[in-house]
C-alpha cells in the first residue's frame, strides 16, 4: 500500500481535502477543525509529521518542522504545539502536513487488503 493510499483509508476519512488546485494535487489541505481531528488520528496509529504547512487567503505561511522542536517526527508532543501556535497567531488558516508512515503499517495495510480479496473470493464461491 503506497503512503497516499493510507492516509487516505485510514486517516483523511470523512474528512474534505480543501486543496483547489493552489497546491501540488497530492497535497491535501484541510480546515482547522479537521487537521485537528486528522493529529488525533495519526497520533493512535503512530505517524509522525515531519512538516506542517499553513495556507491563508492564497499564501504559504512559514512551515514548522518537528526539527525546529528538537523532537521526533512521531512524538505528537511537536506537531500538536505547533499546531497550537499556528490557530493562536491566525485562525481560519488551512493545513498540509508532510507524514512519516512507517512501512510496519504500509504492510499491514496490504495484508488487510488482500485478506478482504481472499474473503469476497470465498463469498462469491
Amino acid at each position: 500500500m503506497e503512503k497516499l493510499e493510507f492516509l487516505q483509508k485510514n486517516i483523511f476519512t470523512d474528512l474534505k481535502n480543501l486543496n483547489t488546485g493552489f497546491d501540488a494535487e497530492e497535497n491535501y489541505y484541510f480546515s482547522e477543525l479537521d487537521f485537528a481531528m486528522i493529529l488525533e488520528r495519526i497520533e493512535y496509529f503512530g505517524i509522525g509529521i515531519h512538516t506542517i504547512k499553513p495556507y491563508l487567503n492564497e499564501e504559504f505561511a512559514n512551515v514548522k518542522t518537528n526539527e525546529d522542536y528538537r523532537k521526533k517526527a512521531t512524538d505528537s508532543k511537536w506537531y500538536k504545539r505547533a499546531f497550537y501556535d499556528f490557530k493562536k497567531a491566525t485562525p481560519g488558516m488551512l493545513y498540509s502536513a508532510e507524514y512519516k508512515v512507517s512501512s510496519k503499517l504500509l504492510n499491514k495495510g496490504k495484508e488487510e487488503e488482500g485478506e478482504e480479496e481472499k474473503n469476497t473470493t470465498e463469498e462469491s464461491n
